[in-house]
């Protein structure tokens, strides 16, 4: 649980990052690849190849180009689509997406992984609700290509996790998994990029340094890694924590409006999902 909750801090400054310096200046599909090629670039050096079969690594590259290439290029065309707050809102999804994969993935039905995941669904909604414009669907459907790509991604590596030695050091790998990502987000941005929009400030610049080596290199490392350690419910809370964690750091830095009663009660029934979660994991063996 602690790489989950020190990658929702970390991830909880990125959004504001891209809204504030690169949003509607710096080509989409740039920063995206940018991303992944500074993520890939900090994990090339420590991996072992032998380490995994043929199969294993097309599987850990299939991941990631799902998790991470598919996802962010869904993600960042959604914004041409909908308001901030709407993609926001409608990304609340995720925690069902998950509770649902993690079941047909391990062949199982945890009803009570829904319950809890509709609580952070909730919760989420308290704080990001605020009307929706007409004509949005296409939107819609847009953001729940992207929660469906991260939650897939997540359930499979939790998946594909198990199956390798537990003494396997999971950093040794982990390339392929952002080698995949990259085989997405090249030709993505080869052939519907614009050079015309690539970084002008040391400060943009900065900033996809910052996302690409920290936020995505070291970040979806970890919370890939946190997942695996983990239950099903505790997974799908935790994808919703980021948006009031998201919410606080946009407040306290760059003063903008935020609505602090509806902050501190969806934050509240977020934070009251995972305390139900850890209670009913740990009553569930004395009851069996």
């Amino acid at each position: 649980m602690g790489y989950l909750i020190g990658v929702t801090a970390l991830w909880a400054f990125s959004f504001s990052l891209i809204g504030v310096y690169l949003a509607g200046q710096v080509d989409s599909y740039f920063a995206v690849f940018l991303r992944v090629a500074l993520a890939a670039a900090v994990f090339l050096p420590f991996l072992r190849p032998s380490l995994l079969r043929g199969r294993q690594r097309l599987a850990l590259m299939g991941l990631g180009a799902v998790q991470l290439g598919v996802m962010y290029i869904f993600f960042y065309q959604s914004f041409l689509l909908l308001s901030v707050p709407e993609v926001l809102l409608f990304t609340i999804f995720t925690p069902i997406y998950i509770a649902l994969l993690d079941d047909a993935l391990f062949g199982r039905f945890t009803p009570f992984y829904l319950f809890t995941a509709a609580l952070a669904v909730l919760g989420a909604a308290v704080i990001r609700y605020q009307g929706l414009d007409s004509g949005f669907w296409a939107g819609f459907l847009v953001v729940q290509g992207a929660n469906l790509c991260f939650a897939l991604g997540q359930v499979g590596y939790r998946r594909f996790s198990a199956s390798l030695p537990e003494s396997l050091p999971r950093y040794s790998v982990f390339a392929w998994f952002y080698l995949g990502a990259l085989a997405v987000a090249l030709p993505a941005f080869a052939v519907l990029g614009s050079t015309a929009a690539l970084p002008t400030t040391g400060v943009q610049w900065g900033v996809l340094l910052w996302l690409g080596l920290v936020a995505s290199g070291l970040g979806y490392f970890l919370w890939n890694l946190g997942a695996t350690r983990v239950d099903a419910g505790a997974l799908a809370i935790m994808n919703n924590a980021l948006i009031p964690a998201g919410l606080l750091v946009n407040l306290l830095i760059w003063n903008r409006d935020a609505d602090l009663l509806r902050l501190a009660l969806g934050g509240a029934i977020i934070v009251g999902s995972l305390v139900l979660n850890e209670w009913w994991l740990k009553r569930r063996p004395a009851v069996a």
